[in-house]
């Protein structure tokens, strides 16, 4: 944590941070040594060592991210963000609670009802309408099928996925075939009730958030759309730097617990081989390990450790069309619905409704998970766009006119200013480049404070100094330059995800 200026003759060290237990390791890249051999990097140790999360018994399975744990979250939110441009993703917000009504509608209560959080509305307003509903009844078995509806409609689900939304969002609207493929894409929270000796930092828990993913699609569109969504894979995993670290595997019809037709599974599993063939990539079968609506594409990724973790996910679905009643008006539906075309004008002047296939997809899938793994791999050392800690500016010494001038560069990095000397004006509006700059205004000597900086992880280390203060510019190693001109170099690492 580095300090505020009024604390600096007060303080002379920066202290340990107040997230960090005094029991627990040095800040230090996790490096410890078992049995002779460096022990493999452990997530839960380092996110602590960092401030990046913790966890509390009030609530097991949801880590509460600190400043530096959301500054990644948020960065690597931001930066699914931005790709969805390319793939034509439409962000939308959607609830995280439904009637049990819903859950049933779509098969969740039936096959997936033990991993979801089930929640009681009011307690007051039910009775009251139960009351009222069996005073008006005329006999018990009046009385009785009251009751069940008023605990019917009084009982709901935390969603443990956004798939049910997005189809009540797709159904609020006609469609023609030319709007197709739709695509949603959704970061809501999620809650999945995980039994407690399973919950393990980042890696499983029971509140998590997801890049979600929903197309809707004309039959002839399956295949373009998976070979675009391995494609969206494949550059964000390569930008992570994981795009040699993972493997594709097909998860087919499971044994039990699934809905729809095994003619449908099959013709379902048939469309996925064919794309990932098309891929050009390896891909194994994972056989009966398919959702209960539909076979799906998992891309697996090895820990530190050798253990394998399912990050991102391509489900095929045509089950939750069909429960949901969805539709597109197209011409020549019959031909329409098996994928193929037709040149005859009569069939073609015949319009009709067409089921859309749905395919599920999440590129990081849970952004928990995935964080667990980016920060085994890094092991402390984050690239310059992801790093929590991008700069730091070190005082070389606390007379007045350096801590002034530290003061101006860091409203230059963040930008709070456009250039150095500008006033400072309230009720201003201001568009912050988004970068993590801190200053170490401490009383110590400069090689202290840079050992200190390296150690925490900085990715940058600028040093100011009397003759920075008369030349109006900043030091970077054997650099030196003007402070808009550090921000820009900074901001072109950020934009390219160096």
């Amino acid at each position: 944590m580095i300090r505020s200026r009024a604390s600096v003759q007060a303080v002379p060290r920066i202290a340990r941070a107040q997230w960090t237990c005094p029991a627990c390791l040095s800040r230090r890249p996790y490096s410890q040594k078992q049995n002779g051999k460096a022990e493999s990097p452990d997530h839960r140790k380092l996110g602590q060592q960092q401030e990046l999360f913790i966890t509390s018994v009030y609530s097991p399975g949801s880590p509460i991210f600190l400043p530096n744990g959301a500054r990644i979250f948020n960065r690597l939110v931001d930066f699914l963000r931005k790709q969805y441009v390319r793939y034509g993703f439409q962000e939308v917000i959607t609830p995280t609670i439904y009637k049990k009504a819903l859950w049933a509608k779509s098969g969740h209560l039936e096959n997936y009802a033990s991993d979801m959080y089930s929640v009681k509305g009011n307690s007051h307003q039910a009775k009251d309408k139960a009351e009222k509903e069996q005073s008006s009844a005329c006999c018990d078995s009046d009385r009785g099928a009251a009751t069940q509806d008023m605990e019917a409609d009084n009982e709901y689900g935390l969603k443990p996925m956004n798939c049910p939304g997005h189809c009540l969002i797709f159904a609020s609207k006609v469609h023609s075939y030319r709007e197709l493929p739709v695509r949603y894409a959704d970061f809501s929270p999620l809650h999945r009730n995980e039994i407690s000796g399973a919950l393990s930092g980042l890696t499983r828990v029971r509140r998590f958030h997801q890049d979600d993913g929903h197309i809707f699609c004309r039959p002839c569109q399956v295949e373009e759309e998976i070979t675009k969504t391995l494609d969206f894979v494949k550059v964000v995993y390569n930008v992570l730097k994981l795009g040699v670290g993972y493997r594709l595997a097909l998860s087919t019809r499971p044994r039990d617990h699934f809905i729809g037709t095994k003619e449908e599974w099959d013709r379902a599993e048939d469309r996925l081989k064919r794309a990932l063939d098309s891929s050009g990539m390896e891909w194994s079968v994972n056989e009966g390990d398919g959702a209960f609506y539909g076979p799906k594409i998992d891309i697996v990724i090895q820990d530190s450790d050798g253990k394998e973790h399912q990050t991102a996910t391509i489900q095929l679905d045509f089950q939750l069309p069909k429960r949901f009643e969805l539709e597109y008006q197209a011409p020549a539906p019959e031909y329409e619905a098996r994928g193929e075309t037709t040149a005859d004008p009569a069939l073609l002047a015949e319009y009709g409704p067409v089921q859309p296939v749905m395919i599920h997809r999440a590129v990081l899938g849970s952004v928990e998970r995935l964080m667990a793994l980016l920060i085994e791999s890094y092991n402390g050392k984050w690239p310059f766009w992801l790093n929590p800690r991008q700069a730091i500016i070190l005082t070389v010494n606390t007379s007045q006119p350096v801590l002034d001038w530290a003061d101006e560069v860091k409203d230059v990095l963040l930008g709070l200013k456009k250039t150095a000397g500008e006033p400072t004006t309230t009720g201003e509006l201001v568009n912050p480049t988004g970068l993590a700059v801190d200053v170490d205004y401490t009383a110590r000597s400069l090689g202290s404070k840079i050992r200190d900086a390296r150690v925490n992880g900085y990715s940058q280390i600028i040093v100011v100094g009397e003759e920075d203060v008369k030349s109006h510019q900043v030091s970077l190693g054997r650099e030196r330059m003007d402070p808009s001109e550090l921000r820009q170099r900074m901001r072109n690492l950020a934009d390219t995800y160096e």
